[in-house]
């Protein structure tokens, strides 16, 4: 009998000891795409007087699915594709283009085990602005007046992050802390970067500005895609100093669409190249330059790099 209880508790234990061994099971469960998305958007200042806007340019954007654990939004589709992070799927936009005009929303919206769906809406937005006189003076000398890379200042060229990083303070959002060049340290590698000269013009018979480039050494850019769209640029190769004849442009002054803070240094005010062919400074950019400071002594301006996620820092002073 006793040898029959011993050979019934052995099975009991290796029973036991089985059953501790088998693996967990997990299940993520329907790896169901979410459904039912929507983009909510008003314009602001919106009324019956008003079917575009206030002229602010600004847009309140939502989006709503179900089965959503993240979203993500491209304010505009006629730009390169750039897919910002929303945590809670809302936004307010400033859209920057003069006048009335229409703009492509994407918004993606990510389920389970990575599935996705993705949905686009228009929204028209009228965008009025008018610079401070004094910034203007102080740009264009009040006719003309050409501008130069400060190259014996410090910081006159540098990159940080173009929206805020968590992972370090609300300041650096707006500070070149990922790099800032020394006092004419360009000067071996990539002298056009020195020569190079910006000339602001203002036309009053019109109320326009222009933009004329002279790079007797040639552009300093990025190659590629990355060259902003410049002309004559190659298709590869480093950083450098490329062959580029140079080129006019007009510009006009727009809100800027950094969305930084109001606390944080700037005019509020951006310089909006059209087409192409001019750049200020660095060719691997986009092509509006939000002024931080001006005088009739300096100029500091910070644009969306090329490259995604970088924001390029310049400071020019008077040739």
């Amino acid at each position: 009998m006793l040898l029959k209880f011993k050979y019934f508790s052995f099975i009991l234990a290796l029973i036991v000891v089985l059953n501790s061994c088998q693996k967990d099971k997990y299940s993520l469960g329907p790896l169901t795409a979410p459904t039912e998305v929507v983009i909510n958007t008003e314009v602001v200042g919106q009324d019956a007087s008003h079917p575009n806007g206030d002229g602010s340019g600004d847009v309140k954007i939502s989006i709503s699915a179900k089965n959503a654990l993240a979203y993500k939004v491209d304010f505009d589709a006629n730009n390169a594709v750039d897919l910002v992070f929303l945590p809670d799927g809302t936004a307010t936009n400033k859209y920057t283009n003069l006048g009335v005009n229409t703009y492509r929303i994407t918004a993606v919206v990510y389920g389970r085990g990575g599935t996705s769906s993705t949905i686009t809406k228009d929204v028209t937005v009228r965008s009025d602005f008018t610079p401070d006189p004094a910034l203007v003076d102080d740009l264009t000398g009040g006719s003309s007046k050409t501008w130069v890379v400060d190259k014996n200042t410090a910081g006159h060229f540098g990159v940080g992050p173009w929206v805020h990083d968590p992972n370090n303070s609300a300041s650096d959002w707006y500070t070149p802390f990922w790099y800032a060049a020394a006092p004419n340290e360009k000067a071996d590698c990539c002298k056009c970067f020195y020569s190079a000269s910006f000339t602001f013009t203002k036309v009053p018979a019109s109320g326009t500005y222009t933009l004329t480039v002279a790079s007797p050494d040639g552009a300093f850019t990025k190659t590629g895609s990355l060259a902003g769209g410049l002309p004559g640029i190659p298709a590869s190769g480093a950083e450098g100093c490329y062959s580029y004849g140079g080129g006019t442009s007009a510009f006009t002054f727009v809100p800027p669409s950094s969305g930084l803070a109001a606390s944080t240094p700037s005019t509020k005010t951006a310089i909006l190249l059209a087409g192409n062919n001019t750049y200020i400074g660095y060719g691997a950019v986009q092509k509006e330059y939000e002024i931080l400071t001006i005088s009739e002594n300096s100029l500091y301006l910070r644009v969306r790099g090329t490259e995604t996620g970088n924001a390029w820092y310049l400071k020019l002073i008077p040739q």
